[in-house]
């Protein structure tokens, strides 16, 4: 099992001691108080789960812009994405050295962690510009992550805090909700040291469930990590309890036993593309994951990135940024010619896209909609099951 990014032993900022944690809530009270943005509590429960590690808090001006242009912080620690608790107005916290966070996604606005306020900077309009531009690599206000980026403020609140709970990712998932400290114990009990990572906002079809093992095999592995996101997506994406009904489904039928650890972790999706894909290898690496799986189109959404920019700009990082190692997948299918899933760069020749079982993400939710099954080459047919039910559903409709 591989250190943590940027430090030997794991700091998580979820404050363990029950007693502390007591104190500090009964203290949050009579503290000036902000609701945060859903990314910003997201970006508490990373911290406080260890993802974000060596990270002690918000990141200030000066780290988000240096974040944003050349991917380290001012002091010069690697870190693909600004870290930022971004606010309209902050006239509630103005002169205050400890406030409040509370949280946007769970009724009443609930405290969801308490910070030390070092500085409250806002941003011009060319250097939010700048940032949106470098991290996501696009200004266009339909990309879904631009549109959430640039439309929570452009006053940065920074500092250390101190995480008093997991929102509502622990209530709602828990038999998936693991932070990376509890991820790295589960590991070492199953005495996992080589571990490859697959990252979903999906349910797993046939070519991603061959994936892990092509790459379990490939890299010799002990286990596979499945971490799927369970924060906000956007419209259209499948709920993360469908997915996660699918995945288990998947992995009880399909997988032999004590192979796979199922975990989901809470984080808004950002649809970053390339940089996104890099912050999913801080994210594994500090599970204790030596491979992640970067696959194509890794994180991305519509054209707005190429479909292997995702894995060739871990070529451009500083080497020696980062010590988890990454597993470049192709596109993946059934060849019917060959009657398995292989990757498509791997094809013999005198194949074509005619001797491949490919289905668009329209098509399949068409299919689903209409009670019509899948090719059990592109699906299994107990996942198919469960998927089809949401999307006939009124949720899915």
């Amino acid at each position: 099992m591989i250190k943590p990014h940027g430090s030997d032993k794991l700091n998580p900022l979820f404050v363990m001691d029950a007693k502390e944690r007591d104190a500090l809530a009964k203290e949050a009270e009579s503290l000036p108080s902000i609701v945060v943005c859903s990314a910003a509590a997201a970006n508490a429960v990373m911290l406080g789960s260890g993802y974000f590690n060596p990270l002690t808090g918000f990141m200030n001006k000066a780290d988000t812009l240096s974040v944003a242009e050349g991917m380290k912080t001012a002091s010069g620690v690697f870190f693909p994405v600004p870290v930022v608790n971004m606010i309209q107005d902050a006239s509630a916290i103005k002169g205050a050295k400890r406030i409040a966070l509370r949280d946007p996604n769970v009724e009443g606005n609930p405290v969801l962690a308490v910070m030390d306020v070092k500085a409250i900077e806002e941003l011009t309009d060319d250097e939010l510009k700048m940032i949106t531009e470098k991290v996501y690599r696009t200004l266009d206000p339909e990309h879904p992550g631009v549109a959430a980026f640039t439309t929570v403020g452009k006053v940065l609140v920074s500092g250390p805090i101190k995480v008093l709970n997991f929102s509502y990712f622990d209530v709602e998932f828990p038999e998936t909700f693991r932070t990376a400290y509890q991820i790295r114990d589960e590991m070492q009990k199953l005495g996992w040291n080589k571990v490859v990572a697959f990252q979903t906002r999906n349910p797993m079809h046939r070519a991603h469930e061959e994936l892990c093992r092509m790459a379990h095999a490939d890299v010799k592995a002990d286990g596979i990590l499945i971490h799927m996101l369970l924060g906000k997506l956007k419209k259209g994406d499948i709920p993360a309890d469908v997915r996660d009904a699918a995945i288990r489904k998947m992995v009880e039928l399909y997988f032999p036993p004590n192979t796979v650890l199922i975990t989901g972790y809470g984080y808004d999706m950002l649809y970053a593309g390339p940089r996104e894909a890099v912050l999913h290898a801080v994210f594994r690496q500090n599970c204790g994951c030596t491979h992640l799986i970067v696959g194509r189109d890794h994180a991305g959404v519509g054209s707005y990135y190429g479909p292997f920019d995702a894995q060739t700009i871990f070529d451009d990082i500083p080497k020696g940024s980062l010590e988890i190692e990454i597993y470049r997948a192709d596109h993946t299918a059934f060849s019917k010619k060959l009657g398995k899933v292989i990757m498509m760069k791997d094809a013999p020749p005198g194949h074509t896209k005619d001797d491949f079982v490919l289905l668009s993400g329209t098509k399949v939710r068409t299919m689903l909609a209409a009670g019509e099954a899948l090719p059990p080459e592109f699906a299994r047919p107990e996942v198919a099951e469960i998927l089809m039910k949401y999307y006939q559903s009124e949720e899915g409709k």
